[in-house]
């Protein structure tokens, strides 16, 4: 069976009766306009989720001087990732290619497919959809080492890590290749997107070094408030982002969207409490924060488990990820900004082991392929996770100092103080007379 169909429409998509009886007679397949509507909603669902979501949820952690150049990289990035997903990037990632990498058949996204194979739309909104997680997976990266990294160098790594860290992970699991061959499972993105980003970010956080004065210095966020706001916005893109993945309107996408939702739900409670527990109050980027971990736990196991398996994911997640920032912050002294790793990285490893128990029948799950026990789909995972990973980490070192030998990666310390939005855009997000 084609494992992409297996990843991605889990809960399996439904044809229409008469979509059904043109196939009977030899017909073309006909999309379903249901299926295609839900998609088109979802793929503008995961935009949100890049802009304004995270463009804000970003800004508002960051100081007043640099909050324009977060919104900058962030629409900057949007515009650059669509290009090259038109240019060739989608047929890398989706065409049959080798179980490694796709083809070019389809570059400048020709000759896509009136229905996309196995599924009931077309293959353009297939290829839109995949777009918008094309690019936000990229976008997460920047939140690692905001207010001294030069734009230009910024434009340049993202297109290398696209074509040489995404788009290969995409291929590997939801793309048919070797990974999906062995079994690894990721519904919605814990491995293809948060922990390439993830890890990514960690690696060019210690590459660039510490902000000025970190940590010596508290550098709080300038609005908590639009902080908040991103963060809901998140929230609400990310049904268009792990309900989507079922990629038909069905029982699958509800069932992704209640464990989904359960998740950001236990995970907000869960930080605000330990918070409480550690600095004596819960706080509203803390809480916001949780959340976010919460759906990053989630997000590569949400159509395979039961609210149940919701729940568990966002306390378990909401636990590991609030160590994991203590630790990279206070023990390692990384300034990974607004945790990306510790957050989204972190979050989308644990979500992609807890897959394994959590998705069997004992748990409340939808089952384990046929004959696969709990332990060979954590092993499957965890192999998947593990090389992910590593080729994260690889290919990111290669790609910095790439990108670096055209553009340097770091602002000099004069700009760093002016602020990157006047410094690299001669504007200013505020302007006070």
């Amino acid at each position: 069976m084609d494992m992409m169909r297996m990843v991605r429409g889990a809960a399996g998509a439904v044809l229409m009766l008469g979509a059904g009886a043109a196939r009977a007679q030899g017909a073309a397949p006909v999309a379903d306009s249901g299926d295609t509507a839900f998609i088109i909603i979802a793929s503008a669902l995961v935009l949100f989720m890049t802009l304004p979501g995270l463009a804000l949820f970003y800004g508002g952690l960051v100081r007043s001087k640099n909050f324009l150049s977060v919104l900058m990289q962030c629409f900057a990035i949007a515009a650059l990732v669509s290009v090259l997903w038109f240019a060739g990037g989608y047929s890398l990632a989706f065409a049959t290619g080798t179980p490694w990498i796709g083809d070019l058949s389809m570059i400048g996204l020709h000759g896509l497919g009136a229905v996309r194979s196995g599924l009931t739309i077309p293959e353009n909104v297939f290829a839109l959809y995949q777009m918008m997680f094309a690019i936000i997976t990229p976008a997460l990266v920047i939140g690692a080492f905001p207010e001294r990294v030069r734009f230009g160098w910024v434009m340049l790594f993202t297109a290398g890590w696209l074509l040489v860290v995404y788009i290969p992970a995409a291929h590997w699991i939801w793309g048919g290749g070797w990974m999906a061959a062995r079994g690894v499972l990721d519904f919605a993105g814990g491995i293809v997107v948060h922990t390439t980003a993830g890890v990514s970010a960690l690696v060019v956080a210690m590459m660039i070094g510490k902000r000025r004065g970190y940590p010596q210095t508290m550098i709080p966020p300038h609005s908590p408030a639009m902080t908040m706001i991103g963060a809901g916005m998140l929230w609400v893109g990310w049904f268009g982002f792990n309900g989507g993945s079922a990629l038909a309107a069905g029982a699958a996408a509800g069932d992704a969207l209640l464990a989904t939702h359960l998740a950001a739900s236990a995970a907000a409670l869960a930080w605000a409490l330990l918070e409480r527990i550690k600095i004596g109050k819960a706080t509203s980027v803390g809480l916001v924060t949780g959340a976010i971990a919460g759906l990053a736990t989630v997000t590569p196991a949400a159509g395979y488990i039961s609210p149940l398996g919701g729940i568990v994911c966002g306390v378990v997640g909401a636990g590991i990820c609030f160590v994991a920032v203590l630790t990279i912050k206070q023990r390692w002294k990384v300034d990974d900004s607004l945790d990306v790793f510790a957050v989204h990285g972190v979050g989308g490893m644990a979500g992609s082991l807890l897959l394994a128990p959590l998705a069997s029948v004992v748990f409340g799950g939808i089952g384990l392929a046929e004959g696969r026990t709990i332990l060979d789909q954590l092993g499957a995972q965890a192999m998947g996770v593990g090389v992910t990973a590593i080729w994260s980490i690889v290919a990111t070192v290669a790609l910095a100092k790439l990108a670096g030998l055209f553009v340097p990666m770091r602002v000099d310390a004069e700009a760093e103080h002016d602020g990157l939005d006047l410094s690299s855009h001669g504007e200013r997000a505020y302007e006070f007379d």
